[in-house]
């Protein structure tokens, strides 16, 4: 891919995040109004279950902090600048190719964030989980292709795209959500943020 259209490409993808950093979701009102309480059946125990859990998923979203514009920015740079970089099964560097997980721990830094090497363990002991209607840029998005547990990772660019090391014959490239193939695989997403600054110099002794 030609240099000119990669930094063309970087800047049209970074661009929102300088509005998305300052601007939150508005959410529209209820469209139903207010239905007075006597018109509403008593809800089943399960119902109350399901309400429960799905506010709890709802806050425990909320109590986690977006990523800042300046790391996520990085991240979505250096992921998008390797873009047509050839899949290779083990790879993670521009020389030597990408696998998925590869390319999100060269994209996110080892340094600053530590990431586990496989798709799987990302998705199992890494980062908070967030809600698919709470995606920021820079949060990471999991799939499992041909089998029950996660095996495919890709970084969040905005509006429902994706980058990722697609498989072998394909190259680094941006996906979208929107596709039934990986609305269908779609299992979790996870927001990854940096180390603290003690946590930091541990490691670095």
């Amino acid at each position: 891919m030609r240099p000119f259209f990669k930094t063309w490409l970087t800047i049209c993808l970074l661009m929102p995040l300088a509005a998305h950093a300052t601007n939150r979701e508005q959410r529209l009102p209820n469209v139903n109004g207010y239905t007075p309480k006597s018109h509403v059946s008593a809800p089943s125990s399960k119902n109350k279950q399901n309400a429960k859990h799905s506010a709890q998923l709802s806050d425990n979203s909320k109590l986690v902090p977006p990523m800042s514009s300046k790391t996520s920015s990085n991240v979505l740079s250096r992921a998008v600048n390797v873009l047509g970089t050839p899949y290779r099964w083990g790879g993670s560097s521009p020389s030597k190719g990408f696998d998925c997980s590869g390319l999100v721990k060269y994209a996110f830094n080892d340094a600053t964030f530590d990431l586990p090497r496989t798709s799987n363990a990302m998705a199992s002991g890494h980062g908070e989980k967030v809600n698919r209607s709470d995606l920021k840029p820079g949060d990471l998005i999991f799939f499992n292709i041909k089998s029950r547990r996660v095996n495919h990772v890709a970084i969040y660019l905005g509006n429902d795209r994706f980058i990722h090391a697609p498989r072998r014959g394909k190259s680094v490239t941006i996906d979208t959500l929107k596709k039934p193939y990986w609305e269908s695989h779609y299992v979790v997403a996870k927001r990854v943020l940096p180390k603290e600054p003690n946590q930091m110099r541990v490691v670095q002794r």
